[in-house]
């Protein structure tokens, strides 16, 4: 068994380009990375264009390298969604054939009355597919008046509880969605995750706080973080990985509220740990900016993240790995605030390993779980097809 580490940094929504079943998806042109980058007029990503970044997809301001530090390509999701949930059980090396139910006129009034008979709320307002900024800004009001919660989804499939944090406490608001999650969102409903959105300020100026709480399924099957950890390699996790899990197959975890402090505690962590896997999510890229339709600042986040790859890579030694993906797009420049069926990346870099290797276009996600699980040494029957082989030399 390998004695190394891997950190593997999910980027969350960052997508580079539609897949071919996007048409079904409605996200035919989307493409996160390259039009951003076409609507800012270029993006400036020198550590990642020195990784191969631009050797994936054709990005302004991001030119090929023929000289690339690090092995570059790009994975399709088999799975039948396009949300963060089955992008990161697919990574994990599951993939899920059936899609997570949707709800594009609301929830019906039958379930609606169980949340409020399992919850004890009075009442609820919203009931619709919205943004999250626009629902609070719309009906925050009328929820500091009444005490109702909002409720309201979106083109994922979704259940989000949106609350002020002096109306409903943090501690209610989260039991309210423990309580969705276990007992109103089962069987035919069991949405991909029940999501609490709480929210702070006065009248004309309602923000969403970075309290937000993930409750998601349990994963149908023996995830890599299950079978690492029934094999005794260290697991660690970053951001909102514990959620999307249901804190299955992870030693530690460390929640985090921004890409700063994602950044701070990989950086943290990578230069303490001496084996095992450390996965984290970096999740502002998905919330502040592609769900808000905003490429400057989806452009601005993407750079932010460059700076800090030089202080995350020190953090690389020999014979350890940093793995770099998505878990599918949020094209900010679309016309949807939802997420976009798309293409991910996948960037590798080894101080000692193969440099300038294309990885190809890989059929799943999974292929970076099966390449984790051989990279330390495992038997498993996950999914996917490792690409092991291309970041070493025998």
């Amino acid at each position: 068994m390998r004695s190394n580490k891997i950190i593997c940094i999910v980027l969350d929504g960052v997508g580079i380009g539609e897949l071919p079943d996007a048409i079904s998806y409605g996200d035919t042109g989307t493409n996160t990375v390259a039009n951003t980058a076409r609507v800012v007029g270029g993006l400036r990503l020198p550590n990642l264009e020195r990784l191969g970044f631009g050797n994936i997809a054709t990005i302004e301001g991001v030119p090929a390298n023929t000289r690339a530090e690090g092995c570059y390509g790009k994975m399709a999701e088999q799975s039948k969604a396009k949300d963060s949930t089955t992008g990161h059980w697919e990574i994990a090396g599951v993939v899920t054939d059936k899609a997570f139910p949707m709800y594009p006129k609301g929830f019906p009034e039958d379930l609606l009355n169980k949340f409020l008979s399992v919850t004890g709320c009075k009442g609820y307002l919203g009931n619709k597919p919205a943004s999250g900024t626009e629902i609070i800004k719309e009906l925050g009001d009328e929820h500091v008046k009444t005490g109702f919660p909002i409720v309201y989804t979106s083109g994922d499939s979704v259940f989000q509880i949106a609350a002020h944090e002096e109306v409903i406490p943090l501690k209610k608001l989260y039991e309210i969605c423990r309580q969705t999650r276990e007992y109103v969102m089962v069987g035919e409903h069991a949405v991909g995750r029940v999501i609490a959105r709480p929210f702070v300020g006065k009248s004309g100026g309602y923000t969403r706080t970075p309290n937000r709480k993930d409750f998601a399924l349990d994963p149908p099957g023996q995830t890599l973080l299950d079978i690492l950890m029934k094999n005794n390699v260290d697991t660690i996790s970053v951001g909102k990985i514990d959620d999307l899990f249901s804190g299955r197959g992870l030693r530690e975890k460390i929640h985090t509220k921004s890409n700063a402090e994602g950044i701070d505690e990989i950086v943290k962590i990578g230069s303490r740990m001496k084996s095992g896997l450390l996965m984290a999510n970096l999740v502002d890229f998905d919330m502040l900016y592609g769900h808000r339709q905003d490429p400057k600042g989806f452009a601005h986040s993407l750079e932010e993240f460059d700076d800090a790859l030089p202080r995350i890579s020190e953090c690389v030694g020999n014979g350890d790995v940093l793995m770099l993906t998505g878990d599918h797009g949020n094209d900010p420049t679309d016309k949807s605030t939802d997420h976009s069926r798309e293409y991910v990346p996948i960037l590798c870099y080894s101080r000692t390993g193969k440099r300038n290797v294309s990885l190809g276009v890989r059929k799943s996600f999974a292929d970076a779980g099966k390449t984790i699980g051989e990279y330390f040494g495992v038997s498993n029957s996950l999914a996917g097809t490792s690409f092991l082989s291309s970041l070493f030399s025998n």
